[in-house]
């Protein structure tokens, strides 16, 4: 581990259990230098704040991983480009940064501290920066129109757009959308499809009891609204120079970048075999199996295995996917594809881990904080 990497994590260390607290300090501290920044935040700031400690953490997790970082930073500085963020703003984030941490480290905070994160600021702000500057030619974000919405199960709708303007991506990718029931709230998104020729693109969102986007999305959008689109983000995408078999392990609504995958490889794959493996609570829970049915049986390439959780009286694979992905396999020869909550994406990585398969082949994206 670098000194850099040494240094960060030992000074977050010694805020991490106040986060909540130094993000409010941070945020007060830019608002008053600048008033004006305060209208490119929404109003309530508590998912906000969330974010961006999520951000920094995962920034100090990619220090000693500088492709993993400049992928990060570029995607968070293109990303920016919709708040109308201007180079000076990052002067006073910078100096916000500092002062909360010094603040809230108190007296174990150390001059190598203060260098290290000034380091750390300067090549941040550097690279997303130079990320903004070069994507210059492309839109900040694009407008969108719905055009078909369907509730499924308890709390998942899916969303078919139609972006005004062509919306390049990749399957697998993500991107923050704002819905205009809640201004200047981006929330991250998968698309749920490969490039079609209609330019439509597929969300499948679930509403949790605390999510404005999301519940906006499931229960208040309608067939006409407008929504707003950032631009695409992620690596979660395929090779297609890759000879090697394919596993897809979906949980929830992180189906919906997997399921992209699978519809890119339905359009090319003539001798991969693909290997899906979907995870649920319950029945319920299992909202798309019978467009996963209808892809099987015209692939004789794909399986598909449903597996359900806290469902007593599933007939089925029972336990948690990445328990019901070790009964098959052998999997160290295959490529790796995972989108799910948190736990068990952390989960699946860990079984893979175990069971020998090299980390470069695995590609995965968590839903965490995204509602």
């Amino acid at each position: 581990m670098s000194t850099l990497a040494v240094l960060l994590k030992e000074s977050w260390g010694y805020v991490e259990d106040r986060s909540d607290d130094l993000a409010n300090n941070f945020y007060a501290r830019i608002f008053l230098e600048d008033p004006s920044l305060r209208e490119l935040f929404p109003v309530a700031m508590t998912e906000q704040r969330t974010r961006w400690v999520q951000s920094l953490v995962s920034i100090i997790q990619m220090v000693d991983d500088p492709d993993s970082l400049e992928g990060y930073l570029s995607a968070l500085g293109r990303a920016h480009r919709r708040f109308h963020v201007e180079p000076q703003h990052y002067g006073v984030v910078g100096v916000a940064l500092m002062a909360s941490l010094r603040e809230y480290a108190g007296d174990r905070w150390t001059i190598e501290y203060d260098q290290a994160w000034r380091d750390a600021y300067d090549t941040i702000a550097t690279r997303m920066l130079t990320a903004a500057e070069r994507a210059n030619h492309s839109p900040a974000f694009w407008h969108a129109e719905v055009v078909a919405h369907e509730r499924r199960g308890r709390d998942i709708g899916v969303l078919t757009v139609k972006p005004l303007m062509q919306y390049p991506f990749k399957a697998g990718q993500y991107m923050h959308l704002e819905t205009p029931h809640h201004p200047r709230m981006w929330r991250t998104y998968s698309i749920a499809n490969a490039p079609r020729a209609d330019g439509t693109l597929e969300f499948h969102v679930r509403a949790p009891s605390d999510g404005w986007v999301s519940g906006a999305l499931v229960r208040r959008t309608a067939v006409g609204d407008l929504v707003r689109l950032g631009p695409p983000m992620g690596t979660m995408t395929l090779e297609f120079d890759s000879d090697r078999e394919v596993v897809l392990v979906a949980g929830g609504t992180g189906l919906a970048p997997i399921k992209a995958l699978l519809d890119q490889l339905t359009q090319y794959n003539g001798n991969r075999f693909v290997h899906l493996f979907v995870g649920s609570r319950d029945r319920d829970d299992l909202y798309d199996m019978p467009a996963l049915n209808r892809f099987a049986a015209r692939h004789g390439w794909l399986s598909v295995v449903p597996a359900c959780s806290d469902d007593a009286g599933y007939v089925g694979e029972r336990g948690p996917v990445n328990e019901v992905l070790e009964r098959y396999g052998p999997w160290a020869e295959h490529d790796f594809f995972v989108c799910g909550a948190p736990g068990m994406v952390r989960a699946t990585l860990g079984t893979l881990s175990r069971l020998g398969v090299p980390a470069r082949r695995i590609r995965y994206d968590s839903l965490s904080g995204w509602a």
